[in-house]
C-alpha cells in the first residue's frame, strides 16, 4: 500500500511539472515523432530529407523561414531520451519561470540569431576560399542553439554568488571548444549563449531569484 502510494504521488508530481511548461513537453513530443520516423527511413533518405530542412546557405537562401521553424523539429541522428533530461533541467526551469511566451521568445531569438550570424560566417569563409563551396549545402539541423540560449538565461534565475559559479561553467563549456578546435557550430552556440545573456530584459519583473540552497522549489511564474 505505501509503495502504491508512493507511486501515485510520484506519478502526479510529474504530471503536475509537465502540465506547468506545456510548451517544453509540446516540442518533446514533436522531437519524439520526428525521431520515430527519422529511425523509419533509409540513411540516404533521411540525409537528403533533413538537408531539405536545414538551416545551410542554400536553403535559407531559397527558403528562410520554412527552414529556420523546421530545423528545430528533427534531431540529426540522435538520441531521444537525453533530450528529455536537457528539457526537463533546462527549458522546463525556464518557462516555469518566463512564461510560455517570454520562455518562447529566448528561443526563437537565441535559434534564428545564432543561425544567421554562424551562417553569415560561413558564406564569408567560402568567398574568402577559408571553407568550400561544397558547405553551403551542409546538413544542419537541431535544437542546440535554442537550448544553449536558455541555459544562458537561466544565469539570472540563481542568486549570487552561486549565480557567478554557474556563469563561469557555462562560459567554459561553450568557449573551450570554440579556441581548441572551432567550427560554425561552435560559434553558433557561442552566439546563442550571448544571445541568451542579452535576454536580460524578459527576465525584468519575474518572481524572485532561486537560492541553490533552497530545498523546495520556487512557484510558477
Amino acid at each position: 500500500m505505501r509503495l502504491r502510494r508512493g507511486v501515485s504521488e510520484a506519478g502526479r508530481g510529474i504530471r503536475a511539472y509537465v502540465r506547468s511548461a506545456p510548451g517544453t513537453y509540446v516540442w518533446l513530443t514533436v522531437l519524439f515523432v520526428t525521431t520515430v520516423a527519422l529511425h523509419h527511413m533509409s540513411p540516404e533518405f533521411e540525409q537528403e530529407f533533413l538537408r531539405r530542412r536545414s538551416t545551410n546557405l542554400h536553403e535559407l537562401s531559397r527558403h528562410p523561414v520554412r527552414v529556420l521553424v523546421a530545423s528545430a523539429m528533427w534531431i540529426d541522428g540522435g538520441s531521444w531520451l537525453p533530450y528529455v533530461v536537457l528539457y526537463s533541467v533546462f527549458h522546463a526551469r525556464a518557462e516555469r519561470w518566463l512564461g510560455t511566451a517570454r520562455w518562447l521568445a529566448v528561443c526563437a531569438a537565441a535559434h534564428v540569431l545564432a543561425t544567421l550570424l554562424s551562417e553569415g560566417a560561413l558564406a564569408k569563409a567560402i568567398r574568402d576560399g577559408l571553407a568550400p563551396r561544397s558547405a553551403a549545402d551542409t546538413l544542419d539541423v537541431g535544437v542546440s542553439y535554442a537550448l544553449s540560449g536558455v541555459v544562458a538565461v537561466l544565469v539570472y534565475r540563481i542568486r549570487p554568488p552561486w549565480r557567478y559559479g554557474y556563469l563561469a561553467g557555462v562560459a567554459v563549456f561553450y568557449t573551450v571548444p570554440l579556441v581548441a578546435a572551432p567550427t560554425f557550430t561552435d560559434f553558433g552556440h557561442f552566439v546563442s549563449v550571448l544571445v541568451g545573456l542579452g535576454c536580460y530584459p524578459l527576465v525584468r519583473g519575474r518572481e524572485r531569484v532561486r537560492d541553490p540552497k533552497e530545498t523546495a522549489p520556487a512557484p510558477p511564474g
